[in-house]
């Protein structure tokens, strides 16, 4: 799982140079040039883990005061480090103090396993608490990418007249974000009408959209209005716009450009004030070369694209706050089922690859609701076979790890059995006491 570290210097070049090396292992790095910036940054973002220079604490009284506002563990670095600075460090609320004149590499196993111990840390108060989101918007998760994608969405929200074009696979959830980022902005109690356009026939698509005159066809019995139409003041949200047929991709574009349409069969232009989003889980730009879809439509589209990530692809955290909340949205269709999610449930939950997404949640979240008729919590045995089955999970739970991570965890493990005592774990480990040691400063751990 991918780490994320505030790293905060006051010099560039170290943050460049430092924060490169970080990324080539596969984390994320935010970079900051004073503990100013990075309190507001942490509070905004939220990383797994801080890395502050020995120089900015020296220089800022009240830099780990201000950094300690989150759960986020700080690691201070620098060179030089005395016993009175490494003791000044941690009295002051450090979780470590690294010296890297010897090898700076030593930084990023250090902040890696901070990270670690700070995502287990947040995993393990879900599951603890059992837990109710605090708001819907507690739904897109604690993680920097979901914290960004939460303020995106606010952001867009505000811009009621830009038309938005939501990304990603089957069952992410982009009619449900369409749907809130209608509800936060000024459109609000407005209408929110959607459309699925997949297999619909483009006679039958047109009239539906941009609604008909009376006589244009033998049904036509009276005028009709479209979807576009109803819903002026509000938003219309198209989903699947690659399926949109051919003859309707110039019209479509007509009221992106002018805010106009007529209906089928008439002859007076009609001035709409609708906002439109779009969903696709294709890349239209490989229709457009195909010439399956409009190029000036596309991009006509696309001016403000929003990509909504797998939950596969998402921290165990922002998984486990999907679904506490989508059982809070399931609780009033469902009153007499399970008011809470057993922490062993939600865990299993957390280890769970979900290849039908957010959808999927939702359906076993449902049949958990049903089946657990009349009890307080969700258990186990309310799950489908595949979550009761602890060994089904075998491969899902599985966590890539190097050869090295893989030793420094075990004599982590081992020192802490022993209670720091590197004697018996030396022998226990088949090592000598020397050994140990080394193996101790080079993964620098805190016993």
């Amino acid at each position: 799982m991918t780490d994320s570290i505030l790293l905060v210097h006051s010099d560039p070049t170290v943050l460049r140079g430092l924060g490169s090396r970080f990324e080539e292992t596969g984390g994320e790095v935010i970079r900051e040039l004073s503990v100013e910036a990075a309190a507001a940054t942490l509070e905004r973002l939220r990383p797994d883990a801080v890395l502050l220079s020995l120089g900015l604490l020296e220089a800022v009284p009240d830099a780990l005061a201000r950094l300690r506002r989150t759960d986020a563990p700080v690691v201070v670095f620098g060179e030089g480090l005395t016993p009175a600075l490494v003791a000044n460090g941690l009295e002051q609320g450090a979780s470590q103090v690294i010296d890297t004149a010897g090898d700076p590499g030593v930084l990023l196993l250090v902040a890696s396993r901070a990270a670690g111990v700070a995502r287990a840390r947040r995993l393990t108060s879900l599951l603890l608490a059992g837990g109710t989101p605090k708001s819907e918007s507690d739904g897109f998760g604690s993680s920097p990418a979901m914290r960004q994608l939460a303020q995106q969405i606010q952001l867009l929200a505000q811009s009621d007249r830009t038309t938005l074009m939501l990304t990603g696979e089957a069952g992410v959830g982009k009619a449900w974000t369409a749907r809130r980022i209608h509800d936060l902005g000024p459109r609000a109690g407005k209408p929110f009408l959607e459309v699925r356009l997949t297999d619909l026939h483009a006679a039958y698509l047109d009239s539906l959209l941009f609604g008909h005159e009376r006589g244009v066809f033998v049904e036509a019995t009276e005028r009709q209005r479209g979807l576009i139409e109803i819903a002026d003041g509000g938003t219309l949200l198209l989903r699947e716009i690659g399926d949109l047929p051919a003859e309707l991709q110039p019209k479509l574009l007509r009221v992106l450009e002018t805010r106009t349409f007529r209906r089928l069969g008439g002859s007076q232009d009609l001035a709409v004030d609708t906002r439109l989003m779009v969903t696709t889980r294709r890349n239209l730009s490989v229709d457009v070369e195909a010439q399956r879809f409009r190029e000036d439509l596309f991009y006509r589209l696309s001016v403000m694209p929003l990509p909504l990530p797998p939950l596969r692809e998402r921290t165990q955290e922002d998984q486990v706050a999907i679904v506490q909340l989508i059982h809070e949205q399931l609780k009033p269709a469902f009153p007499e089922g399970p008011h809470a999610i057993a922490p062993e449930v939600l865990e299993r939950f957390a280890q769970y690859s979900w290849p039908g997404n957010i959808r999927e949640v939702h359906n076993v979240l449902e049949r958990s609701m049903i089946i657990g008729k009349d009890q307080l919590v969700i258990n186990v045995e309310h799950l489908p076979g595949e979550f009761r089955a602890r060994a089904g999970l075998g491969d899902r739970r599985h966590t890539p790890m190097t050869l090295q991570a893989l030793e420094h965890q075990h004599i982590d493990r081992t020192l802490r059995y022993h209670g720091g005592n590197r004697t018996r774990a030396a022998k226990e480990l088949g090592i000598s006491r020397a050994t140990l040691i080394n193996k101790i400063k080079l993964y620098a751990i805190t016993e």
